[in-house]
């Protein structure tokens, strides 16, 4: 299960895609999340699902990968579709036993939500399959500079957040490695009741946490041994520079939009 979690992962290719500049992908995955909180009919369901397989045909991510990272996240799927198909109100009753009562809109609703659960995360998985953690720092920083007029820690919370993006695999592979290790003991980390099992994960968090440390000790320390200082005044190996393919992305993310506006409107 811990393989199957692929967020922070980045996939290298020379895609039209991946060579969008990362301010662009950022505003677009934004577009992209608050048009699908816009949609409220089947048509535009069917139009983030067309522009989802557009954009991973063209990037050259199967859909295997995005499937596999939404393998972690089936218990949420599911209660999130439990809860919609058994506690909608409704006339239109489909099935009734006993205190048991689906409805046409809680089927509706239930089918809806799960759609966007799953549409939201694969689109947000895409952005890190095609975009390089340093890449989407430098692109998030430049897009907050603004609020440095603020007093904001702009550089600093983006740097955070790419630690923390390059962090998750590292992290995951290392619990994959503590838990092959305990079983190689003895440790049974699959089998017995809840709170057994809540037990058994103790020796395996102390070694993770004792390793999350160290790690971070040791990327600090390289950073102060290379004079890192960071914030003002720092160049960048490669500038982001704004191209056509930008302006092309832009139009498309648009005709998104208006296009769901459409079909609401419509009501298809």
């Amino acid at each position: 299960m811990l393989k199957d979690i692929t967020l922070g992962q980045y996939f290298p290719g020379d895609t039209p895609v991946h060579r969008l500049d990362p301010r662009t992908k950022l505003l677009l995955t934004v577009v992209y999340i608050v048009a699908l909180f816009m949609v409220n009919t089947w048509g535009g369901y069917a139009l983030c699902i067309a522009a989802l397989g557009a954009v991973m045909a063209v990037s050259h991510i199967r859909p295997r990968a995005l499937l596999k990272g939404l393998r972690p996240l089936v218990f949420i799927i599911v209660f999130t579709a439990v809860l919609n198909l058994f506690f909608t109100a409704g006339d239109d009753v489909l099935f009734r036993w006993r205190f048991i009562k689906i409805t046409y809109t809680g089927l509706e609703r239930a089918v809806s939500m799960v759609l966007r659960v799953m549409l939201l995360v694969s689109g947000t998985f895409l952005l890190t399959y095609t975009t390089s953690p340093l890449a989407i720092t430098d692109g998030l920083e430049r897009l907050l500079s603004p609020l440095k007029k603020l007093r904001v820690p702009v550089y600093e919370l983006s740097l955070m957040m790419c630690i923390a993006l390059r962090f998750i695999p590292l992290l995951i592979e290392e619990t994959d490695r503590i838990m092959s290790a305990q079983k190689a003991r003895g440790a049974d980390l699959e089998t017995g009741t809840l709170p057994e099992r809540a037990k058994a994960l103790l020796p395996l968090l102390i070694p993770l946490f004792v390793s999350s440390f160290r790690r971070a000790d040791e990327l600090a320390l390289a950073m102060e041994c290379r004079c890192y200082n960071g914030g003002e005044g720092r160049t960048r190996m490669k500038q982001l520079r704004m191209a056509g393919r930008d302006a092309v992305a832009f139009a498309l993310g648009g005709l998104l939009v208006a296009g769901i506006l459409l079909l609401r409107r419509l009501g298809i």
